[in-house]
Formats: C-alpha cells, sequence, structure tokens
C-alpha cells in the first residue's frame, strides 16, 4: 500500500503554501510517497503557476486516489483574494486544515502529517481557543503524553535535538508548571525518539531550571528537589539519562556528540541554541502522538509572503523526517 503524507498549508496570507509547494518540487518528485494538501484549491493551483513548479496537482477523489499530489479543501469554496495577513477567515481555515489532516491520520488514511506555520495571535483572534499546534493535536488525538521536539543540523552535520518539558508557557510561571511528570514524560520520549531515528545511543542530557544548575541549592533549589530525582529514577528503569546540568555547558557537548538529545525545560532554554544552529533547516517534532507529525520550525513571516522569498529549507527537512519516520514504522 502506497505511504501517503497529509500537507496542511497553514495560514495562505503566509509563506506556508509557498514553501509546501517548493518543497514538494524539490523533495517530492522521485519517491514513492503521495502527498495531500489540505487547503484552499485554486490558491495553491495558482501559486504553482506563479512559481513555475509545474507541480501535477490533481483534485483529490477518495474514489480514484491515484494521484502523487492531490489537493483538498474541506471548507466550502474558495478564500476570497486579497486578504489582509493573519484575518479571521483565514485562521478559521487553517484550522478547519489542521483539523482534517488529523483526523485522517487518526483514521489511518494518511501516514503522517505536516503542517505549514499557522498564526497563534491570529486564530485567538478569530474566536478559538488556542495554544499551539502541538497541544491542540494532542487534545483531537486524546492524550496528554506528548512532547515537543525539535531538531536540526548544521552545515557540518552537527545535529541538536531538544525535547520541551514545557512549551508555551511564560517565563514567569514555568517553576510553578514544572513538574516530575513533564519532565519524566520528556526524558522517556526524547530516549524513544532516538531509537525511533535509528540512532546507536540514546543518551540523555537533562537541563537544569536555573542558572548554574542552581549552584548546589544557592541559586534556586528545583534542580535538588524536583529534576534530579526524576533522571535518577529514568536512570533506574534503564534510561541513559544524566543531569541536571547547567544549560550553557549542556548545549555545547550536546552539539559536539556527547548526547543524543536535550531536554530542556523551559521554550526558550531549549530553542534558542537549536535555531542557533539550525534555524533555516529546523523541525518542530511532536513526540508520543498516535501517528507521525512534523512541521517546518519557522512562522508566517508575512512580511515576505506572496513575494516568492521564502526558504523551504525547514519544510523540506520536515518532509523528509516524516517521510524517514513512516518507513521506520512500516
Amino acid at each position: 500500500m502506497t505511504a501517503r503524507l497529509a500537507i496542511s498549508i497553514g495560514d495562505v496570507t503566509g509563506v506556508g503554501p509557498e514553501v509546501t509547494l517548493k518543497a514538494l518540487a524539490a523533495e517530492g518528485q522521485s519517491d514513492e510517497f503521495h502527498y495531500l494538501l489540505i487547503g484552499d484549491v485554486e490558491l495553491m493551483r495558482q501559486l504553482n503557476d506563479q512559481l513555475g513548479l509545474r507541480l501535477p496537482l490533481a483534485e483529490y477523489d477518495r474514489k480514484n486516489d491515484t494521484h502523487r499530489f492531490s489537493l483538498h479543501n474541506p471548507c466550502p469554496g474558495s478564500l476570497p483574494a486579497d486578504l489582509s495577513p493573519g484575518s479571521p477567515g483565514v485562521a478559521r481555515a487553517a484550522m478547519a486544515w489542521l483539523t482534517d489532516g488529523a483526523q485522517r491520520c487518526l483514521r489511518m488514511e494518511a501516514d503522517a502529517l505536516v503542517t505549514a506555520p499557522v498564526n497563534k495571535e491570529a486564530i485567538l483572534r478569530s474566536g478559538q481557543a488556542f495554544i499551539g499546534q502541538t497541544e491542540y493535536l494532542s487534545e483531537l488525538a486524546g492524550t496528554d503524553q506528548t512532547a515537543m521536539m525539535l531538531l536540526g543540523q548544521d552545515d557540518r552535520g552537527r545535529w541538536l535535538r531538544v525535547a520541551l518539558a514545557t512549551t508555551h508557557v511564560p517565563l514567569k510561571l514555568v517553576a510553578a508548571q514544572l513538574r516530575a511528570e513533564k519532565i519524566d514524560l520528556a526524558i522517556r520520549l526524547a530516549a524513544q525518539a532516538c531509537r525511533d531515528l535509528g540512532l546507536e545511543q540514546a543518551r540523555i542530557g537533562v537541563c537544569g531550571l536555573n542558572p548554574h544548575a542552581g549552584e548546589g541549592g544557592q541559586m534556586g533549589t528545583e534542580e535538588i528537589s524536583l529534576i534530579a530525582p526524576v533522571v535518577n529514577a529514568a536512570r533506574a528503569k534503564g534510561i541513559d539519562a544524566a543531569g541536571p546540568f547547567a544549560a550553557d555547558s549542556l548545549f555545547y557537548y550536546a552539539y559536539h556528540g556527547n548526547f543524543e538529545a536535550v531536554v530542556a525545560m523551559y521554550h526558550d532554554q531549549g530553542l534558542i541554541p537549536l535555531k542557533m544552529v539550525a534555524f533555516e533547516n529546523g523541525v518542530n517534532w511532536t513526540l508520543g502522538l498516535p501517528f507521525v507529525r512534523t512541521s517546518p520550525d519557522h512562522g508566517t513571516a508575512y512580511d515576505i509572503a506572496g513575494k516568492n522569498q521564502a526558504n523551504p529549507s525547514s519544510m523540506i527537512a520536515a518532509i523528509r523526517l516524516a517521510k524517514q519516520l513512516v518507513k521506520q514504522r512500516r
């Protein structure tokens, strides 16, 4: 049976449609996968022509589903032309497309979901409750056992893989919301991710929360009272975890190959070093879902949307990772 990747094209006033088509032109022409693009059919056809990509885009037909590149819009009709960036109609359409892609994966009509960028602020302004795509997809799948991993490599092939114990939490609330079960989940899922990637080892380095990992309790006690016991318990279960370490040192050692993955305590602690290393080709991978979900590690970039300036490297990496994981699972 042919493997299928569903791709929700995200906010159409951003760069999502552009990087999706460019990535498929670069990556999807010479493999065995089928691709289902979920979004505005007419817009994608027009953009395909404008970019000169000549992808053979066909409208999705469930009864005669033989096309390599199919288009499907679960919403009635196309969006109006000349939409303002992040308008409510755009945000609602992006959420409908995201939902359709996830539901297809849950029904096993697609093997993986790749999600183009949406704009959180626009979605909230449209009247929909929303924290992030990771949290939304976890709720659709009926699980809270998920974690966000960001991964990417530099131009010399050196990787960083970072799982987050907390995600979209204001910095002033991180310590209060950081719990043992969240740290444990991130460690376990990071170790499983290394196995899913086919890595020979799964050494997990765990960050402290405070500067210098708390200075032995002089600059915070979370390392002693919370993080270290979780790391020790993980080691007792056979996971090769170590820490908590000062984050500034840990990322250096992970970057130079001493750890396959890092568990960071909060969003920017993990994403700043990751984006420093792999800004253009970083990938967001939701660990723990019952289906593969990846996305490019960038936003809607309204300032360059529609100008044929968007770099598709991160979307290419997201599609490649999704295909790799599908092959591993099969």
